[in-house]
Parts: C-alpha cells; structure tokens; sequence
C-alpha cells in the first residue's frame, strides 16, 4: 500500500526514464525540416560523416538525436513508414542495452532500426536476433532497404549456408539470424583450426527480438554440438586381434616381452622388441605399409589404438572392473562393487574392452562442444531486446542478463476488454462452452483466434469444429512461412484461428485482413498496368474497407484461451494479439478442474467452492476473484522455474569460466605464427615436474633416485640420457646445472628434428598439434563434468553443500587437464618420428580430412537431430546416410609406399653424425 502511495506521488522508475528520454525526442523532432530537406545522396552521406565524427571522438549518445531523424527521414522514404515518438523512445531504450516492452502493433521491427543504425556506425557490426528462420529472412529482407539506403550493408545467417557464405554474412554491417544460429556459430568458430575458418566477428551489439521467448523459455536448454568420438572402429577390431600375438615382460628391466605394465600408475608401454614386433604384425595385415614405423607422423593414431588395446588386455579384468551383460560391457566401481550401467571409458578403452569380449563395438557420441544462451548472449559487450511480454519477468532478466526492462507507452491508448475467466469442472463442458462462443463470433462476423497449450489440444479443437461444420484454419508453428500468412488474414469476418500459443510471433493481425498482402498478391497477378488494373486495386480497398468495419462493429479480435499457461507471460502474449493500436477487442480464458495448472494448484479448494454452490454440469464461476486466485497459482510456478533456471546458470557459470579459458588460449594459439616459444616454456615445466618427482627439493644427493629419473625422462620424452654417468664424471654438477643439462640434451634432439622439417612446418605442425591435443582433452572434460554434474548432489547426504563441492572439485579437475594437455603435446612431440618434410605435412592433412568429414549433430530443445554429412553426403565407414561399425568392410588397398631417402636399419650408424647406433639415437622408441 506505502509503496503504490509513493509511485502515485512521485511515479515509478518507468515513468521516470520516459519523461527524461522526452527530452532527447525533442532534439530529434527538431530536426525533422533539416533532414526533409536533404536530398538522397545527401542523406545517405550523413553514415559517412557520422563514421568520421564517430573516429574524432564524438561518442554514439552524442551522435544520436541526428542519426535517428536520419534513420527516421529514411524510412519514409524508403518504407513510407514513419517513427512515432514511442518507437523513438523504444529505440532509445534498445541503445541504452535495455529490455523494451512494447505492445503487439507498435511497430518492434520499425524500433529496431534506430538502434541498429546507430551501433553499426563503428563498424563492428550488429547482430539482430529473432526466433525462426522466416523472420530473419522477412526482416532482413524489408528493413534492409532501408539499411542499403544509408549505405549498410546486411546479410542474414540460417542453417544450411556454407562457411564462406556465412563468414560473408557476419562481415555486413547488419546481420540478421537466429538464435541457435548464432549460438551454433560461435561453438563451431571456437572448433576452428585456423582465424582462418572462424565465421563471426566481434560480439559487440545483439537486439533480441521476442527475447521472453529466448532468454527465459529456451534458456534452461543448452546447445550442444555432438559427434562421434572416433570414426574408425574397425580399428579396435583389428587391434584386439593383434594383442594374443605379443607377450608379457615379467620381470623389470630387460628380459624377454613385447610390453611391460605398471600396476601402480595403470600404464603399458611397449619394449624395443614389442616395438618391432607390433610394426612387423601391422605391417602383415596392412595397417601400415612396407617400411613404415608405428611412429611415423601419419600412424599416431594407430599409437592410440594400441595403446588402447593393451590396456583393455592387460589391465582391465572382467567380472573385475566390469561385466558383460544383455551384450554390452557395464562398468563396476572400484570402490562400491556396484554397476555403473550408462557409464563409458574414455580414450577408446570402453571400445576396446568391447572388442576384446566379442560384443558390438558402439561408435560412441560425444559433447565437442556446448553453451547454454545465457552464457552465449552474456558474451555480448551490449544486448538488448524487445518483446510484448517482459515486465512480468523484470526480476530475471535484471538479476540473470543485468538487463533493465522499459515498459513503453502505447501509441494509442489500448481499449481491448479481457473479461474474467470461466472455469468448469470438466474439459468437456468447457470445450462445449468455447464451441458455444466460436459459434457466436461467427455469427456476429466477429475473428476469433483460440489459444492452445499443446498440438494436441489444438487437433483435438479442430475435430470438434469440423464436427459443427465450423470452417477454420490450424497453426502448430511447423511451417514459420505459411504460419504467417494465415495469422496476417485472421482478422478477417467470422474467421477462426486455432494456434499453439508461440504460433505466429513476428506477425500482426490485421482487423479485416492484411491489404498490404492482398494488395501484393494482386498485383503480380496483372500483367500488365491498364485502367481495369486501377479498377480491381480500387474495388480491393473497397472491399477491405467494408470488412474492416464489419469487424470493427462486431467487437474487434476476440481472443479465447483453451487454458492457462504456467507463465501469465504467455498468457498475456496471446491477449496482445488483440488490440494492437488502439483497436477494439476482447478475450477470455476457460478453464476446467482438469487442466495440468488447476488440478496441480488448485482443484481441491476450487471443488469445494463449486460443490458448496451446487453448481450444475454446464455451469462455470465467473469472478475476478477466482481470475486473481490463478494469477498467484502462476506466479508461484514462475517462481519456482526462476529458481531452476538460476540455480542451473550457478552450475553452468563454473563450465563457462573454464570455458572462456580454453577458448581464449585457443584463439591465442590459432593468431601465432610461431608458437615454439610457447611449447619451450611448456617442455621446461614438463621437465621440472618430472624432474621434482626423483630428485625432491632440498634433498640430499643420497636421496636422488637416477635410474628413476632416466626411465621416466625415456618414457615421457623418448630419449636416453646418461644422467648417473654425468654425476660420476663431474662431481660438481648439483640440481640446478643437472636440470639446466637435461634440458639442453633434449631441446638439442628437438632442435635437430625441426631442422630436419623445416621450422616453418615444424611451427605449423606444433600449432596443428597442440589443438588438436587440447580440443581432444576439452572434449574429455565436457563428459567428466556432466557425470560429476549428474551425481553431485548425493554430497548433500554427506552435509556438504554440492553446490561448493562442484565448485571444488571442476577447480580441480581443469587444472588437471591442463596438466595433462602440456604432458601430451611434450610427449607426443618429442617422441613423433619424422624423416622428413613430407611425413608432417602428411599427417596434418590427415588430421584435417578427418576433422572435416566427422559427422556433427546440432542439438538444443526439441530441435531434431541436424547431422553434418562429409563429401557427397557421405558419413564415414557406410553409405550415404548412413554409419557403420566397420566390421563387414574390407581393408582399402593402399598406394605403394614410396620413401623418400633409402631405409635406416636399427643396427646402422645414424644419418645425424652422432656415431651412435639409429636404434640408440634417433630410432628410439617408447
């Protein structure tokens, strides 16, 4: 009561941000002669010399009372459309980066021109979002005159484009698109491999059209590009039949084996004999070609694979750490004894273990990459929107986006009526009565247009009006284009319109049908212009007239609501359709008993009343009491759906802040030309860590474990070094100088491989790896965060907060793999056999064909699943169409391999004048 006593006094923030926005109207109202008065060219030259004033200095609120009556000149000319103060107002508000409430009518497209004009003067281009494809194009379409006019530029974005006619689209001035078109973009540019490949430009300015609709409803969806974790798992197949032919090292050091396995750290790695074995078996069944080595830069992943394998066979036991049951492998955890049924290996372990039992390998579907819209549209430095339906949502978008919401006044004033709701007992008697009251606007000529929660309910509506012979038309939003036109003529006599409530966003109803689209229609039906034409267009506006006042007289569009929505929001979305400027109209909701909002909140309490009235069956309640009593229902489940939201965007938040990391060191790498400097640094931490693990800081030389350390700096840089013969040859080579030694011996190594390539393609083969590596690792990450993401809130029973303890161990989690990225790219650079240019280049190829041709699915609501085919449509490993898991397919013969310089023998002195032999030089292997 206190609170609307002092609004009545001193008025509401709103009123209060209108008033003082009535004084920048006037500056630009003044300036309507001036700009009337330029000619075209004139007009069109203030862009450049807003841009260059925009350069010296002058800001865009400076600039803005001027270009608003330019844009405002503009569209007259162009739209023969004018803005009336409260558009300017709205755009006002959308350049502020505010929320503009606007009713259905008020012209949002036309609002959205003025801040777009203004913001694209810098030149970083605009981003004008809306819900579906058809109003990207329709908008893009007919305010772009306007933009081509002032000299913008603007393209549009919609699936199905290819890289380079988007990269296009992005570049314009202004681009229009869709939400999940924009959102998608931005996951593929940060899959790039190149700034190249990359589509979008800056986020700098977005205006959210019907933003309720995208930042509330689709918010608690993320998107989600998915695809296969490996394309070749005939591979597995192969692999596992390899394995019965090599043994096991029983003993430590050098005795008789193909591989030795460290229980305690859970590793295999192959010995120097197993290393020959393995290529001479591959070499058998055509894996790799004569003469190859397994670390050729074209087999790591082959490397993989193997590894893999041996894993599977010698670490992995069944009935131990899993089962096979119903022909699949079901994890058991380690600690509990339990199945973990759902739950899958990662690093092609989980494939390999289904070789090994014989079961169905499963090419398995990963998250590469995803975002939800709140993080996506937070990225932009300034965001906006407009819709007719905010105010009720103010609190969320002010706490979730930090978005302010401006209700603006209408043009003219609404008269529409909304009478109060008629409730029922049973669904029955209440779609008895909304047939009742269809058959009456009928009657009376008046348009009806009925809301539905559901496809369902709206099939079932219209099965009952054929029944009644009742002619009407049907909108489930499937068909965006067709959609439109029909919700445009619904305002015609006596028409009846039943849509799914979302149905038909972006399109006016005009009361007594759209002139401007028959107008269209009827013109390219005449051939040619003659004064019959004039006759016909006149007899149209004639007849248009007649209609319109026959509407007019039987009330307007009345609206009917089959139910009431969770969200008022919604609610008062299908009300706007009625209205719009000024217009006369009317609406009501019906209710039963039965429906999901009464029976869950409120149909004990409301069933006594009823019974207590003795109502009859037929009969309803009508009292704006029992209106209000639903109204407080809803708000509790808006309340409620705020606090899912909130809390899933606190989760989310922790993924996003690892997120811009791993992007941002993504785009770091991709604008390098040389990023040498970069895995130098890397190797030397590498090194150190290690290092600190055998010889422990401060301790005494007693305490230094040397062959240790030799064995581990083999396996994790694929090089022997003598470091106990240095100790006993200089008796004062202490920590520091070791470590400084070591280095040295290693960065030398490195140094002759990348001479031996070339550094160009060195630097652009470490680039290629290094991404490659931290995309792969990323992707690891994604499904480790789900899983702990999906059991965390069992740490509640533990009294522990799982919100902190998601927090806690995600810390923990992404600092453990950007360990293991820098342990990675180490080791599989130095340990990756090259022997000449060509090899690198080969598996750079390799590595991009691969990446190009893996099929992708773009996931977020009830979108269908979109896969990205390969050339031709093809996917990999099946036919058009189609995956396969590789088993009935025979292997592809290969090209005669041809070497480039003459074969090394392992007993030969190596080529780089070391005097050593090549298996003890640069035939190393791990």
């Amino acid at each position: 009561m206190i609170g609307q006593f002092i609004k009545k006094i001193i008025g509401s923030r709103n009123d209060r941000l209108i008033k003082r926005m009535y004084r920048t109207i006037s500056k630009i109202n003044a300036l309507g002669e001036e700009m009337h008065a330029l000619t075209d060219a004139e007009l069109r030259e203030k862009t450049d010399l807003f841009r260059q004033r925009y350069k010296d200095g002058e800001s865009l609120n400076q600039l803005l009372p001027e270009a608003f009556a330019v844009v405002r000149e503009a569209s007259l000319r162009t739209l023969d459309m004018t803005h009336f103060d409260v558009q300017l107002i709205g755009g006002i508000v959308l350049h502020q980066g505010k929320i503009a409430e606007m009713r259905t009518g008020e012209g949002k497209t036309l609002v959205a021109t003025l801040a777009v004009y203004l913001n694209a003067l810098p030149g970083r281009g605009v981003h004008v979002i809306t819900v579906n494809d058809y109003l990207a194009h329709r908008d893009a379409e007919w305010m772009g005159k306007l933009y081509e006019f002032l000299g913008l530029r603007t393209g549009v974005v919609t699936a199905g484009l290819s890289p380079e006619e988007k990269r296009d689209a992005y570049k314009a001035d202004v681009t229009y698109g869709t939400n999940n078109e924009f959102g998608f973009d931005y996951l593929r540019d940060n899959m790039a491999f190149g700034i190249a490949d990359k589509m979008q430009r800056d986020m700098h300015f977005a205006i959210v059209d019907e933003v309720d609709s995208i930042l509330i409803d689709e918010a608690r969806t993320p998107l989600i590009i998915s695809g296969p974790i490996d394309e070749r798992s005939d591979l597995y197949l192969k692999m596992n039949r390899l394995l019965p032919q090599l043994s096991r090292q029983e003993t430590e050091d050098d005795g008789p084996g193909d591989y030795s396995v460290d229980e305690k750290t859970r590793q295999v790695h192959l010995t120097e004999d197993g290393h020959m074995n393995v290529e001479s078996l591959m070499e058998q069944v055509g894996l790799i070609g004569a003469g190859e080595s397994l670390y050729d830069a074209t087999n790591i992943i082959l490397m993989h694979h193997l590894n893999a394998a041996l894993r599977a066979h010698a670490l992995f036991h069944r009935d131990v750490d899993y089962i096979v049951k119903d022909g699949e492998i079901v994890i058991v955890d380690e600690f509990t004894g339990r199945t973990m049924p759902g739950r899958r290996w990662s690093d092609g372990l989980h494939q390999a273990v289904e070789a090994k039992e014989g079961v169905t390998v499963q090419q398995e579907n990963r998250t590469l990459a995803s975002i939800t819209f709140q993080n996506y549209f937070r990225l932009y430095e300034k965001l906006s929107g407009m819709t007719g339906t905010a105010d009720t949502e103010a609190a969320e978008f002010q706490q979730i986006y930090g978005l302010e919401v401006v209700v603006i006044p209408t043009h003219m004033k609404m008269i529409r009526e909304d009478f109060p709701d008629l409730i029922f007992l049973t669904k029955q008697e209440k779609f008895t009565a909304i047939i009742d009251d269809i058959k009456d606007c009928q009657k009376r000529g008046q348009p009806a247009l009925v809301g539905t929660a559901s496809v369902d309910t709206s099939e079932y509506l219209s099965g009952l009006l054929k029944k009644e012979g009742i002619a009407h038309q049907v909108l489930n939003a499937k068909q965006h284009a067709s959609e439109a036109q029909v919700i445009a003529q619904a305002g015609r006599p006596g028409t009846v319109t039943i849509a799914t409530n979302m149905a038909g966003r972006g399109t006016d109803i005009v009361l007594g049908g759209n002139l401007q689209a028959e107008l269209a229609a009827l013109e390219a039906s005449l051939s040619e212009k003659s004064p019959k034409d004039a006759d016909s267009v006149g007899a149209l506006r004639e007849d248009w007239n007649q209609r319109h006042q026959v509407v007019l007289d039987a009330g307007g569009l009345h609206i009917i609501g089959t139910e009431r929505h969770e969200s008022r929001r919604i609610d008062n979305q299908l009300r706007g359709r009625s209205g719009r400027q000024g217009d006369v109209g009317s609406s009501r909701f019906y209710l039963s008993l039965e429906d999901d909002l009464m029976r869950i909140f409120a149909s004990d309490r409301m069933a006594g009343i009823m019974q207590k009235l003795g109502m009859q069956e037929g009969e309803a309640i009508e009292h704006p009491w029992v209106t209000k009593a639903i109204e407080n229902a809803q708000r509790k489940v808006e309340g409620r759906n705020f606090d899912i939201r909130k809390q899933l965007l606190e989760y989310d938040d922790v993924a996003n802040d690892q997120r811009k990391e791993i992007y941002g060191l993504r785009n770091e790498l991709m604008a390098e030309e040389d990023i040498s400097g970069r895995i130098r640094t890397i190797r030397e931490d590498v090194l150190n860590n290690l290092i600190d693990d055998y010889i422990p800081p401060e301790s005494l030389d007693e305490q230094w474990d040397m062959p240790g350390l030799e064995e581990a700096v083999y396996r994790e840089f694929g090089t022997r070094q003598p470091i106990s013969r240095w100790l006993e040859e200089d008796n004062a080579l202490h920590e520091e100088p070791l470590r400084r030694r070591i280095l040295q011996e290693i960065e030398r190594e490195y140094q002759a491989k990348t001479e031996l390539v070339g550094f160009d393609t060195m630097h652009h083969f470490e680039k290629a790896f290094m991404l490659q590596i931290l995309d792969g690792a990323w992707k690891e990450h994604l499904a480790a965060m789900d899983y702990l993401r999906q059991g965390i809130y069992l740490r509640s029973f533990a009294q522990k907060n799982p919100k902190q303890e998601y927090k806690r161990e995600a810390f923990h989690m992404f600092q453990s793999l950007l360990e293991r990225v820098k342990k990675e790219v180490i080791g599989a650079l130095s340990k990756v056999q090259v022997q000449a240019k060509e090899d690198v280049e080969a598996m750079a190829a390799r590595q991009h064909e691969r990446e190009r041709v893996v099929p992708m699915q773009f996931l977020h609501s009830d979108a269908r699943l979109q896969p990205e085919m390969g050339e031709e449509g093809r996917l990999p490993g099946g036919e058009p169409g189609e995956q396969s898991d590789g088993r009935d397919e025979k292997p592809v013969p290969k090209a005669p391999y041809v070497r480039p310089n003459p074969k090394i023998g392992r007993n030969h002195p190596c080529p780089c004048g070391s005097g050593k032999k090549y298996k003890q030089c640069h035939g190393k292997v791990t």
